[in-house]
This record gives structure tokens, sequence and C-alpha cells, in this order.
């Protein structure tokens, strides 16, 4: 994988990568950067979220799960010393559908955390992760939670 920054001007970056779509990244004024962009860190975040909800929602879609809404939500805060890294996430996948498989969702959990997501799989060496989620099933009326919980590993003893 090649990607590059070029410098617009103050602290703006255009990042293209293979892909050639082209992102806008900036800092916080109190950096130098005029809040024209997403910074690095939420982009590496987004990333994560973008690499483990395409899994699940593939997969929920091979198991034919009816999904009518999916959302991935990542809570990750930051040291508050330099360098401010990640100091831990909570992924939280919320499944909206018609009668979806609690198995199905855990199974499709499973799977991006230890096969398939290579940003989840490698950003879980740098800080811990919890999963969770949430099963709302939809109604005429507004969606009803039937389910929510935590995904976990099971270690070998």
């Amino acid at each position: 994988m090649r990607v590059s920054v070029n410098w617009q001007s103050h602290m703006i970056f255009t990042g293209t990568a293979q892909s050639g779509f082209p992102v806008q990244m900036d800092a916080d004024s109190n950096f130098g950067g005029t809040n024209g962009g997403i910074r690095p860190m939420e982009m590496l975040t987004l990333g994560l979220a973008g690499c483990t909800a395409m899994d699940v929602i593939s997969i929920l879609q091979k198991k034919r799960q009816r999904v009518t809404q999916f959302e991935v939500k990542i809570d990750a805060p930051r040291s508050p010393e330099y360098p401010k890294v990640i100091t831990r996430a909570a992924i939280t996948y919320v499944v909206t559908g018609k009668s979806v498989d609690e198995n199905a969702v855990l199974r499709s959990i499973e799977l991006t955390a230890t096969k398939y997501c290579p940003a989840q799989i490698m950003l879980e060496q740098a800080f811990p992760m919890d999963l969770h989620y949430e099963i709302y099933e939809e109604e005429p009326d507004g969606n009803r939670l039937i389910h929510q919980g935590s995904w976990q590993e099971m270690t070998q003893e």
C-alpha cells in the first residue's frame, strides 16, 4: 500500500492513497491549523470503524440476516500527555433489522476481530478493545432493543 500527503498551506494536507480518493487533513487552530479537515488520529479511528463495519455487514449478509440499518461506534480516549496515543477503544456494533439472530452477530464480530479486519487485529496490539453489540428489532412505531452484550475472545488455558 502506498499513500502520500501533500502540504497545501498552514497545517492543511491532502492525502491520497492508491484508490485515488483525496482526503483533506488539518489541525486545530491551536496548533496552526484552520480547522478545515479531519485530524489524522480521527482518520485512524475511522479506518478501524470502516474496516470492522465492512466485515461485519458482509458476514451478516452472507448469513442472510435481514439488516436494515447498521452502525459502528467507537469511543477511543487518548492519553492527556504527548504523544496522546489512543489508550483503549470501545467498539459498539448497532444492528437493526427483522429477526436478526444474536448468534450471527456474535460470530460476525468474532470473525472480524480474529480473522478478517487487519486494522482491528493490528491496532489491538497497541491498545485494548472492548467489543459490544446492540440488536434492535425494526418496528413500525420505532426500533425496540432486543439483545445487547459484549463479545470476548475465548482464551486457551
